[in-house]
């Protein structure tokens, strides 16, 4: 099963992620990043290195994150957003986005 970027990453898109990924299966957009199911290999090596607690196993999604495996699967083929494939400064918001999320 493939890892999710949940709605933790909303404005944030830390991408300490990006970096461990062995497969480059990270999208990115203005608000967030997405894991492109078809790409991602299951190793599991980004899920510890989001600083945001936003990347899960399909079938570890908490409650009520369902949905976020297919905002995942669309939003890696829509318009606007690209892969990427090294690190990035995080967002402006980032730092607040931690904060209120109490990490």
């Amino acid at each position: 099963m493939p890892y999710v970027v949940t709605d933790n990453c909303e404005r944030c898109r830390f991408t300490d992620c990006v970096e461990v990924c062995p497969v480059d299966c990270f999208y990115a957009d203005k608000e967030m990043l997405y894991i492109h199911p078809d790409e991602c290999i299951d190793c599991g090596a980004c899920e510890p290195a989001c600083p945001v607690e936003a990347i899960f196993a399909v079938e570890d999604l908490p409650e009520g994150k369902a949905e976020w495996e297919q905002v995942n699967a669309d939003k890696v083929e829509a318009d606007g957003v690209y892969n990427i494939t090294e690190s990035e400064e995080p967002l402006p918001t980032a730092e607040a986005r931690k904060a209120e999320l109490g990490l």
